[in-house]
């Protein structure tokens, strides 16, 4: 099920506002490794931001985005027509059957960025989901991709004081605050509030990510059939350690 952040075309709308180009350096991380692909399939894309700054920056080869939110592909589509907007998942393909079925041997390149890999809550989804990555890329394509590193606890941080708010739709003032609901094993359960001047309450969102460690990742890589040829604990390419924020990774098929 897609959370409501992604399906509600009001909060659809508000996450660019959120997640503008450049409020994170992943951003530049991403683009680099785009900009040298011929192409590039990023899985979860949202509004497409990646996709939509390469195809300005001048790539042009082949840009996919791949989500199952429709209303976020849909603020995609309104700013770029020259990117493929695609409503589906990777296991899948696209949804409906006359847009065919998973992707085979096509992209040099997947991507999935703003930690959307921590949507997989279970061994079984992500071993599904990596034999669709190995399937999508071709022999010597890259995955790449990042999780919070579950040592550094990133979660305490999601609580009712840290209101984070930016210039919204129109200029008005829009507000995020992120609350903690429970934390049982390697699985995290917040929901997120959204508000927007002239709003009559806000919008709510429920989420559950799970936090995998490097070694329990790492495994559920290679038996998937994909190699980590490199690994980092922050997008200025520090190791990983046990107090980094992140775990970005690269990974080839075996």
């Amino acid at each position: 099920m897609v959370d409501r952040l992604f399906s509600h075309p009001d909060l659809a709308e508000l996450y660019d506002y959120f997640n503008f180009w450049r409020c994170s350096p992943q951003d530049d991380f991403y683009l680099d490794l785009v900009m040298a692909a011929r192409s590039v399939l990023d899985v979860g894309c949202g509004t497409g931001k990646l996709q939509r700054v390469a195809r300005e920056r001048g790539h042009t080869g082949r840009l996919v985005g791949l989500d199952p939110a429709d209303a976020m592909l849909e603020v995609g589509r309104r700013d770029r027509d020259d990117v493929e907007w695609v409503l589906g998942d990777l296991v899948h393909g696209p949804y409906g059957r006359e847009a065919g079925g998973p992707y085979e041997d096509e992209f040099d390149l997947v991507v999935m960025t703003g930690h959307a890999f921590q949507v997989f809550l279970t061994d079984d989804g992500l071993r599904e989901f990596l034999a669709a990555v190995c399937r999508a890329l071709t022999g010597d394509g890259r995955f790449v991709f990042e999780t919070r590193n579950p040592a550094a606890r990133g979660w305490e941080a999601w609580t009712p004081e840290r209101v984070r708010t930016v210039d919204g739709p129109g200029g008005r003032r829009a507000t995020c605050v992120h609350r903690l609901e429970s934390v049982e094993g390697d699985l995290v359960t917040f929901t997120s509030d959204y508000g927007v001047e002239g709003w009559d309450e806000p919008e709510s969102s429920r989420s559950t990510l799970r936090f995998l460690d490097a070694d329990a990742l790492n495994g559920l890589l290679a038996e998937a059939g994909l190699d980590v040829s490199a690994q980092y604990g922050y997008w200025d390419r520090s190791p990983l350690t046990d107090v980094s924020e992140e775990i970005i990774t690269f990974a080839r098929p075996r």
